[in-house]
């Protein structure tokens, strides 16, 4: 392909993975969507990743749906749209099994489904420059398929804000409100991105996927349901290789060497 939706690179055990679209903004065209879950599995299944960037090129993070796309929609069978709609929801599916940490890297506006990739990543850092928006009403849309993970990064009362607001708010909005975690200058958002990356790749990568693991299975449980499975979880940290290199690595002074074990 001579233009790809979507770019995939492999640089020091981090996957890059950008949106490949600028002159469209980035949409979620069909294509995009389908490139972008399959580079994000194929990154999820290589023990050799330790972090994924999900980034866009030019000056756009993700604009949102394709609104082409939504026009063709108006003529296809309400079965065709529910297979159709099926399908397409399996990008946003996967934020709930990925076990690589999913760090996004917003270098402009994300709106719509842009900024529900941006709910969805792990760990997200912006630009001062980007903006952001769950603009779908003002389409005559409802923000369903990424309502979930607005929903779980900002809290309920403020979802439903931006829902039904359809507002379009600064990246320091979008650090007050938890959207994203960190923001930086345009010029350091490369550099701060891949610094948060190697970071995070540093670690013992069984016991991040295991942190990761920890985190999603007990958000919907109770205390004591939680606790309880955690702590059989732990148990394959204790017994893993990569707990007795880190603490004889600890003692003797060096850098661990993880075997992700």
């Amino acid at each position: 392909m001579s233009n790809p939706s979507v770019l995939y690179t492999v640089q020091e055990g981090i996957a890059k993975i950008a949106l490949n679209l600028p002159e469209m903004r980035n949409p979620l065209t069909s294509e995009l969507a389908n490139e972008l879950l399959s580079f994000l599995q194929e990154a999820d299944k290589d023990d050799s990743i330790k972090a994924i960037i999900l980034t866009g090129n030019g000056s756009t993070f993700c604009a949102g749906g394709n609104l082409n796309e939504f026009k063709e929609n108006m003529s296809k069978s309400v079965p065709e749209l529910y297979w159709e709609g099926r399908e397409s929801t399996r990008l946003f599916e996967l934020g709930a099994t990925i076990r690589t940490p999913l760090i996004a890297s917003v270098n402009g506006p994300a709106f719509g489904g842009g900024c529900g990739l941006v709910a969805m990543c792990h760990i997200a850092i912006a630009t001062e420059q980007a903006k952001f928006g769950t603009t779908e009403l003002r389409l005559g849309l409802v923000p369903f398929v990424i309502l979930p993970w607005i929903r779980r990064a900002v809290g309920e009362r403020k979802a439903m804000e931006m829902m039904l607001t359809a507002d379009i708010f600064s990246a320091e909005k979008a650090l007050e409100i938890g959207l994203i975690h960190r923001l930086t200058t345009a010029e350091r958002l490369e550099e701060d991105t891949w610094q948060l990356a190697r970071t995070i790749a540093s670690y013992s990568p069984l016991a991040v996927k295991l942190g990761i693991e920890a985190f999603r299975s007990t958000e919907q449980n109770d205390v004591a349901t939680s606790l309880a499975h955690l702590n059989t979880l732990r148990l394959v940290s204790f017994k893993s290789q990569d707990l007795q290199e880190g603490a004889t690595a600890f003692l003797e002074k060096r850098t661990p060497v993880w075997e992700g074990k």
